[in-house]
């Protein structure tokens, strides 16, 4: 199971053409696209689901896929169209309050994450109060996936100590994070490949230690 190369065809089009008068005349190669794109998560589905227990096949790939209608509302780009297509991959499709999934198919600019976006307040509070009792719990879950902190997502990083956490900690770069994400990027190449599947499943799977390190610090429960 690969994405073809007509999907990153499609999506480079539309990203020179972003009308809704292009996209228009063009729905039926973005329908096709929208079907490759839909096949490949329901398959990853299916593969997740034989390691990571909050994965079921029950979970619909429809429920995942995120939408190519741009809301425009309060942007300065008025373009009607996302150039890539994408999925958020939980026992709650896209929409988890919690760790999930993430895959993101744009020409040269893939990839597939894991992980807990911008948490909610308590759960960003249980998350650091755990890497505060048990660091070394989540230093063995990065170092069996081959990653490090710095691999961690820097987005949103506070520049200063959260309350109630020292500068001087040796975690202290951990608790200055506001996401808890790590995201291995794909080539048109990787993804088109007749073995893309094995590829990014092989990455998740390196990613799930940290992933289930982050459910069981908010007491996430399979």
């Amino acid at each position: 199971m690969n994405i073809s190369t007509s999907t990153f065809k499609f999506l480079k089009d539309l990203s020179d053409n972003n009308s809704r008068e292009w996209f228009q005349e063009n729905k039926g190669h973005y329908e096709e696209a929208l079907q490759n794109v839909k096949e490949f998560v329901e398959e990853l589905i299916v593969q997740l689901s034989l390691f990571d227990p909050q994965i079921n096949t029950d979970i619909k790939a429809s429920k995942c896929m995120f939408r190519i209608y741009r809301d425009v509302r309060f942007s300065k780009d008025k373009s009607p169209y996302k150039s890539w297509l994408a999925a958020g991959i939980s026992v709650d499709g896209r929409k988890l309050d919690g760790p999930e999934y993430y895959i993101h198919i744009e020409p040269n600019n893939s990839f597939i994450a894991a992980g807990y976006w911008r948490p909610k307040k308590e759960h960003l509070d249980a998350i650091r109060q755990e890497v505060d009792y048990n660091a070394e719990a989540l230093h063995g879950a990065l170092e069996a996936g081959q990653w490090t902190v710095a691999d961690l997502s820097q987005e949103d990083k506070l520049t200063r100590p959260p309350s109630g956490y020292s500068a001087d900690d040796p975690q202290i770069e951990i608790f200055k994070l506001k996401s808890f994400i790590i995201h291995q990027h794909l080539s048109n190449m990787v993804l088109t490949d007749a073995d893309a599947m094995d590829k990014v499943v092989g990455i998740c799977k390196r990613i799930y230690p940290f992933k289930k390190f982050i459910q069981e610090a908010i007491d996430l429960e399979p």
